[in-house]
C-alpha cells in the first residue's frame, strides 16, 4: 500500500527533473528539455537533495556524476514516470470494426418498432463482431435500470435527470391517427365528427383508457368511445385489421405500421402537443469513446429512419456532443 505521508513530501515535477538530469548529466541541456531556466532547475535540484537527504549529483568538469543513491533509485523513478505517462495518455480512438462485445439500449415499445431493425442493420455493417440487445422497460424504471447497468442509454420521455445523468433531446414527436380503411370508411384527413363517432383502441402499459387525447377532446365538447386497450404497440396492427377502430399513436410508429400493414394514417382533427423524446445516459460515460460512437450511430439511424418513413422531424445531435465539464461542477 502507498505511504501517503511520504508521497506528500515530493513534487512530481522534481522526479521528472531528476529523470532528465540522469539522462543528460548536464544542467544546461536538462533545463532546455524541461523548458526551465538554469536557476529554476538548480532550485529543483536543491529541493530534491533536501527531500532525499543526498547530494544526488556532483559536478565533475562540465557534467554531472550521479551518487550511488541516485543510481539506485533511478530505475524505479523511470518506471514510475513511464507508468504515469501511459496512464494519462489520451485513449486510442474506438474502432468498431475490431471490437468484440455487446451494446445494450433501452427502448420503449413504439420506438423499438421504429428504430431497432435499422440500428442492428447498421451495427452489423460497422461492428460485425458486436451484439445488440434491446432492453424493455417502464419509463418509471429508466433511471434505476440505467444505474444498474441494464443498458447504456435509454430512449423515452424522460423526467428531469439527476446530476449524475445527462438527458439529451432527440426530437419532438407528434401523434397520428391510424386505422384500416377497409373496415372504417372515413375520409382522410379525419374530421372531428368522424373521430368522435368512431370506436377507439388505446395503448397503455397500466391499462389506462384516458390520455391527453381525451383531455383535448373534452375541451372541444367531445368524448371518444374506447372499446379496447392493449399494453404494447405490437398488438395494434392485428387489432386494427380485425375491427373498425382508430388508434392515436406517436408518428414514428404510426408511419412504420402503415407501411408494413397497409393501414391508413391521418392527422388528428385537433391540436395535440408533441412529446419530447430524449436520450438518457450516465455522466461517467459522456467522454468514453465507445459510448460516444454508439450514441452518434443511434442518432444517425434515427435521422435516416424518420426521413425514410416520411416523418418531418428535426433530430438533435446534442446526444453526440461532449463538452469537458468544469471541475468544480463535476465533483
Amino acid at each position: 500500500m502507498m505511504n501517503d505521508a511520504t508521497l506528500r513530501k515530493i513534487d512530481l515535477n522534481l522526479l521528472l527533473a531528476f529523470s532528465v538530469l540522469m539522462q543528460e548529466r548536464n544542467v544546461s541541456r536538462a533545463a532546455e528539455r524541461l523548458l526551465l531556466g538554469q536557476p529554476g532547475l538548480s532550485a529543483a535540484l536543491r529541493r530534491l537533495r533536501e527531500t532525499l537527504d543526498d547530494e544526488l549529483f556532483v559536478r565533475v568538469g562540465r557534467g554531472l556524476q550521479p551518487t550511488p543513491r541516485a543510481l539506485s533509485i533511478a530505475p524505479a523513478i523511470e518506471d514510475a514516470l513511464s507508468g504515469i505517462e501511459r496512464a494519462i495518455r489520451p485513449p486510442a480512438a474506438f474502432d468498431p470494426a475490431d471490437w468484440h462485445g455487446e451494446f445494450r439500449i433501452g427502448l420503449c415499445d413504439n420506438l423499438e418498432s421504429s428504430f431497432f431493425g435499422p440500428l442492428v442493420a447498421r451495427l452489423r455493417q460497422l461492428a460485425p463482431n458486436a451484439r445488440l440487445t434491446s432492453v424493455g422497460f417502464d419509463r418509471r424504471d429508466a433511471v434505476r435500470l440505467l444505474d444498474e447497468g441494464a443498458f447504456e442509454f435509454s430512449i423515452s420521455l424522460h423526467d428531469e435527470p439527476a446530476s449524475w445523468h445527462i438527458r439529451a433531446p432527440l426530437f419532438e414527436q407528434a401523434s397520428l391517427c391510424i386505422y384500416d380503411a377497409r373496415h372504417l370508411n372515413c375520409a382522410t384527413p379525419l374530421s372531428l365528427k368522424q373521430f368522435a363517432a368512431a370506436p377507439h383502441v388505446t395503448v397503455s402499459l397500466e391499462g389506462a383508457t384516458s390520455s391527453g387525447v381525451d383531455v383535448a377532446l373534452a375541451r372541444l365538447g367531445h368524448r371518444r368511445n374506447v372499446v379496447a386497450t392493449v399494453p404494447r404497440f405490437s398488438a395494434l396492427p392485428t387489432t386494427l385489421r380485425a375491427i373498425p377502430v382508430i388508434a392515436t399513436v406517436p408518428e414514428a410508429i404510426a408511419r412504420c405500421m402503415a407501411q408494413l400493414h397497409d393501414l391508413t394514417i391521418s392527422k388528428p382533427p385537433f391540436e395535440l402537443p408533441a412529446d419530447p423524446v430524449t436520450m438518457l445516459y450516465r455522466r461517467v460515460d459522456q467522454a468514453d469513446s465507445r459510448s460516444v460512437w454508439f450514441r452518434r450511430l443511434f442518432v444517425e439511424v434515427v435521422k435516416d429512419a424518420l426521413s425514410a418513413s416520411g416523418c418531418r422531424m428535426d433530430v438533435s445531435t446534442d446526444a453526440c456532443c461532449y463538452d469537458p465539464p468544469v471541475l468544480a461542477e463535476a465533483v
